[in-house]
């Protein structure tokens, strides 16, 4: 029961004490005065005992940044294990667990959903998802969180549904497909059955699933759609084995990928935005990004093709990967977009390719375009806004400017101006950086970041307080390789490009930026790439997990490791806290990830101090 009807039942309640006893009318509203006054001194206490994780990046700001600070610095060596709670479902795992009233609301692979008791990890329900046995899953079976609301709690699923279920059981109450149809045409089969590439088994593709964890805002729920974004993903050897090659094929593949919003109540589309534009997805064919890095285009020879492939905008990709960030002063909702269809192949869409690659910027209220920014126009190398935007207030020269910020791929912490879309800062590289925006050759360019970016899909923190901004890095170097196999049937030869793992080592980076000054403020290698997110508290603390297990807890000023816990699966999966009853928790969900060879697993681990 929360605070509110609380509230409510103490004043029936009076009132009702009221009538038995035959009490005046002014006596009555003297005991409703004193029981209102009870309530909202009762609700401090309530704010004060307990604190909600309630939405996938805590508010809308999506800081992922904690006023609690019962755990600290002094004392974070004493955390033990509160509870573990395993689901029985074993994939990647990569949810933000929910918190609101003392119940904990999780996302499984493959789309069920369960709801834990957050004191015991007992568990209070559970929806078994039904997927569509002939639908093509882009992605694997990793789902990114719920959103609950409304007496509801609302995901989207591997299969491009979205389903409302009831928060109290878990009972379906609305399910609905956010696209028409499945894509099945995979493009494989245009290669020669001489080229390696054919036989190999292949996972991915243009499957559309929807992986982010959805926002409700203003009676909305907010979603959309990845796997848009066509390329073909070479299955790993063996379950612990990183992700294999990713090739692009020339051809018409995939499809436009869109965010969209639907009412809380029916599931009633209310507005679209489509990731690429109805018309002038060429753009300005720009010879540099946006903050002037030379990207080695031909635009003559693309001015020359755009006729030839004038509805390539058809086919264009644009995944929409991360949950929105939301400005409540105005409305307005910050995402990030995918790469162009085909994937790393360029050959069928000359341009700019918008609004792929970009962070963009919406009315909540109609889904219009208020501004965007491309980080890498025409992209080739799988460079997505995949780490989710955060909103915060950023110092410059004794002024707070109001800022949305994005960990790229590429390798750089991006500050905007948050109303105009203006750059204001880009940070240091808080990873290594070789041979950014070269293209495919024949003997292949070492290139990294590559496709697994500098920064994945892992949730930022930042401290506004004391301006830094925490990253989860990757390096992994990439070969980037030209292919080029004979035509079928006297057709021409195919010439396609492969990101290839290498064989040289790959690490993580755990990194403090400064936002005022750019700089990295202090980094931690870690063993593997990191991915997964982290959490900062007021406390003074960091915390992330590793591929390996461990699940740390830092000094968030310094990067001192102050705490370890060790879990049997990858802990690669955002971090949160909350507080019951005045006692604060860390929970984190461990069940590794299959691109990255992680060890899979199914659990959900929460520590408390003693």
């Amino acid at each position: 029961m929360n605070e509110i009807t609380c509230c409510i039942l103490v004043g029936i309640q009076t009132v009702q004490i009221a009538i038995m006893k035959n009490l005046s009318f002014s006596v009555v509203g003297l005991l409703l005065v004193a029981a209102i006054q009870a309530c909202t001194a009762n609700k401090t206490s309530y704010q004060a005992v307990n604190q909600d994780w309630p939405s996938f990046g805590r508010d809308y700001t999506s800081q992922r940044f904690s006023p609690n600070a019962q755990i600290n610095q002094q004392n974070v060596k004493k955390l033990v294990q509160a509870w573990q709670y395993k689901s029985g479902v074993v994939g990647s795992f990569q949810t933000t667990p929910i918190v609101q009233n003392g119940i904990m609301y999780l996302s499984l692979p493959y789309n069920h959903v369960a709801a834990l008791d957050a004191k015991t990890g007992k568990e209070l329900w559970r929806y078994t998802h039904d997927r569509r046995k002939d639908w093509q899953m882009c992605c694997g079976p990793a789902n990114r969180g719920v959103a609950v609301a409304n007496g509801k709690v609302f995901i989207g699923t591997v299969d491009a549904r979205l389903i409302a279920l009831n928060a109290q059981n878990g009972a379906k109450i609305w399910d609905i497909d956010v696209v028409e149809s499945a894509i099945t045409t995979e493009g494989q089969d245009s290669l020669n059955k001489d080229d390696p590439n054919s036989a190999r088994k292949v996972t991915g593709g243009t499957g559309i699933g929807i992986a982010m964890a959805p926002v409700v805002y203003k009676g909305k729920v907010i979603v959309g759609i990845t796997g848009v974004g066509y390329g073909l993903h070479i299955d790993n050897p063996t379950a612990d084995a990183p992700l294999g090659a990713v090739i692009g094929v020339t051809g018409r593949f995939g499809r436009p990928g869109f965010l969209a919003a639907y009412d809380v109540e029916n599931g009633k589309r209310a507005w679209q935005f489509d990731t690429i534009p109805a018309s002038g997805w060429e753009g300005q064919f720009a010879q540099n990004t946006a903050d002037g890095i030379l990207l080695n285009r031909n635009i003559a020879q693309e001015k020359i093709d755009a006729a030839q492939y004038a509805d390539s905008a058809r086919f264009g990709g644009g995944s929409a990967w991360s949950t929105p960030a939301i400005d409540t002063a105005t409305d307005t909702l910050y995402f990030g977009t995918g790469n162009p269809s085909p994937q790393m192949n360029d050959i069928s869409r000359p341009g700019d390719n918008l609004y792929t690659v970009s962070l963009v910027a919406l009315d909540t209220n109609t889904g219009k375009l208020k501004w965007h920014y491309q980080q890498v126009p025409h992209d080739l190398w799988g460079y997505d806004l995949a780490s989710p935007p955060v909103l915060f207030n950023y110092e410059l020269n004794g002024k707070k400017i109001a800022a949305v910020g994005q960990a790229s791929k590429t390798g750089w912490f991006y500050i905007h101006n948050r109303a105009t879309g203006e750059l204001i800062k880009k940070s240091d590289a808080f990873v290594p950086q070789k041979n950014l925006f070269q293209k495919a050759t024949f003997d292949g360019t070492v290139v990294y970041p590559g496709i697994l970016g500098g920064s994945n899909w892992s949730p930022v923190s930042i401290d506004e307080a004391n301006q830094r901004a925490f990253v989860a890095g990757i390096h992994a170097p990439i070969k980037y390789t030209l292919h080029e196999t004979p035509g079928k049937d006297g057709k021409p030869a195919i010439r396609y490009a492969a990101s290839e793992p290498t064989q040289d080592p790959r690490w993580g980076l755990l990194s403090a930026i400064d936002l005022s000054t750019g700089k990295i403020a202090w980094q931690n290698k870690t063993a593997q790439p990191l991915v997964g997110g982290v959490l900062a508290t007021a406390g003074g603390l960091l915390f992330t997990g590793e591929g390996n297990g461990n699940f740390n807890g830092y000094n968030s000023q310094t990067g001192e490791l102050l705490w370890q816990a060790k879990s049997e699966f990858g802990v690669n999966a955002p971090p949160i806290t909350y507080s019951i009853d005045g006692v604060q928790y860390i929970a984190v969900a461990s069940g590794g990830n299959s691109i990255f060879g992680y060890k899979q697993g199914d659990a959900v681990l929460v520590y408390r101090l003693p």
